[in-house]
C-alpha cells in the first residue's frame, strides 16, 4: 500500500555529503580571505585539526580535487603561474550564498518585477479588481467575475429577447495592475583603512552585502543595473566578478571622489529611477586637488564636508536619492551624516554590522516602489 512513512526526527544526522558540508565552510572562509584560495585552505586545515571536519575516507586533499573537478576552482592564470584560484562557479556560489544568508526568503522571479505606486494598465497582475474603464486591455478582463456580475445583474438568459445570455459594459471587471519600472543603483563601499581597524572586520559584511545585492538584481530584476564603486584616496568601479577579492588599503576616505564617480555613472543611465547606496564607517578625510591630495584625519574638516554637502545637493537636483549606511557610532560622524542626508533629502541608517544586510535589502525594495515615468 502506497503512503507516507514517518520516522523519528534526528537533527544530529546531517544528510549532506562530505563535500557539501566542507563547501559551506570553505565559502565562508574564502569570503574572509578575499578570494585567496591558499590562505583559505590553510584556515581549513587549522579548523580540521581543531574540530575534525574531515573523515579518513574523505580528506581535505580529496575536497580540493573535487573543487577543481566541479569548477569551483581553476588553475591560476596570473603571471606567476601555478597554484589555483576561484573559478566562475566559485564566484557565483559566493554571491548565491551571500544572497541566501541575507535575503534568504527570496526566490528567483521573472524579469524586472519593479513594483511602483502607479496602478492601471501596468504589467504585473495583483489581487485587486475594479470596474472596466474605456481603454482597458482585453487581457485584463476577469471573465469569471464579469460572468458572475452579468448573472447577478440580468439573470440567466431572461432579458436578451431570445433567451440567451446578456452582458453589458457595466458587468465587466478587470484586474488592476502595477507598473514595472527599472532602477539604476550605484553601491559605494568605503575601503579606507578604518574598515579593519579597532579589532573589527567591517569590510567582509559590506562585501557580502554587495555580492548579495548583485545576485538579487541578476536573478530577480534583470532589467535593473547595479554598479559598484569603491572609494579610498580615490574612487573607481569594480566589476561584480571582482567583489570576492575586495580588500581595504592604506587609504583615507575620499567620499567626494566616490560621489562624483557614482554621479557620472548615473548620468549615463536612462532608467526612470536612480539611487546611490553608500556603506561607510569613517568621516570624509581626503580630497584630490590639482596639486595633489588634501588630507585631514583630525575631526571633521569644514572644507571637505562642505564639498560633500554640495554634491548631496546636486544629487537632489538630479533626482538621485542617497541612502547612507553608517556603521560607526561616533556622535560627530552621525551628525555629519544627518546634515548630509538633509542636504540630499535622502535617508540614513545608523546600523551595526549584524543587521546591515537586512537594512539595505529593506531600503532597496522600498526605493524600488518609485514613480513609473
Amino acid at each position: 500500500m502506497l503512503g507516507f512513512q514517518f520516522h523519528e526526527l534526528r537533527p544530529d544526522q546531517d544528510k549532506r555529503s562530505p563535500f557539501e558540508r566542507l563547501l559551506e565552510i570553505f565559502m565562508e572562509v574564502i569570503t574572509h580571505t578575499s578570494g585567496d584560495v591558499d590562505e583559505a585552505m590553510d584556515w581549513m586545515r587549522a579548523l580540521d585539526d581543531q574540530y575534525g571536519l574531515t573523515e579518513p575516507d574523505y580528506t581535505l586533499d580529496d575536497f580540493l580535487e573535487d573543487l577543481k573537478d566541479k569548477g569551483y576552482l581553476r588553475e591560476a592564470t596570473g603571471p606567476g603561474g601555478g597554484g589555483v584560484e576561484l573559478g566562475s562557479r566559485g564566484e557565483q556560489q559566493m554571491r548565491r550564498r551571500a544572497l541566501d544568508q541575507i535575503f534568504g526568503n527570496l526566490k528567483k522571479g521573472a524579469q524586472g518585477r519593479h513594483r511602483t505606486k502607479e496602478r492601471g494598465q501596468g504589467d504585473e497582475p495583483n489581487e485587486d479588481r475594479r470596474p472596466y474603464r474605456f481603454g482597458d486591455k482585453l487581457d485584463q478582463v476577469d471573465f469569471g467575475a464579469s460572468l458572475r456580475n452579468a448573472q447577478i445583474h440580468h439573470g440567466p438568459g431572461t432579458r436578451s429577447g431570445r433567451g440567451g445570455f446578456r452582458m453589458t459594459e457595466d458587468d465587466l471587471v478587470v484586474e488592476d495592475r502595477e507598473h514595472r519600472s527599472t532602477t539604476s543603483t550605484v553601491l559605494m563601499i568605503d575601503i579606507s583603512h578604518s574598515m579593519i581597524l579597532y579589532g573589527e572586520d567591517r569590510i567582509t559584511p559590506a562585501k557580502k552585502v554587495a555580492m548579495a545585492l548583485a545576485e538579487l538584481v541578476m536573478v530577480k530584476y534583470p532589467k535593473d543595473t547595479l554598479d559598484i564603486v569603491v572609494f579610498g584616496n580615490d574612487a573607481w568601479e569594480v566589476s561584480i566578478a571582482d567583489l570576492p577579492y575586495l580588500q581595504v588599503g592604506p587609504y583615507h576616505t575620499n567620499t567626494v571622489a566616490g560621489l562624483e564617480r557614482a554621479m557620472d555613472i548615473l548620468r549615463r543611465r536612462k532608467t526612470p529611477n536612480r539611487q546611490i547606496f553608500m556603506i561607510t564607517d569613517g568621516k570624509p578625510s581626503c580630497l584630490k586637488e590639482p596639486d595633489g591630495y588634501y588630507k585631514n584625519s583630525w575631526g571633521l574638516d569644514p572644507y571637505i564636508t562642505g564639498k560633500c554637502h554640495n554634491l548631496a545637493r546636486q544629487c537632489r537636483k538630479l533626482g538621485i536619492p542617497i541612502t547612507t549606511f553608517m556603521i560607526a557610532t561616533d556622535p560627530a560622524l552621525q551628525e555629519f551624516v544627518s546634515d548630509f542626508t538633509e542636504a540630499n533629502n535622502g535617508r540614513a541608517f545608523f546600523t551595526g554590522l549584524q543587521g546591515l544586510g537586512d537594512t539595505i535589502f529593506a531600503d532597496f525594495e522600498r526605493n524600488r516602489r518609485g514613480r513609473a515615468r
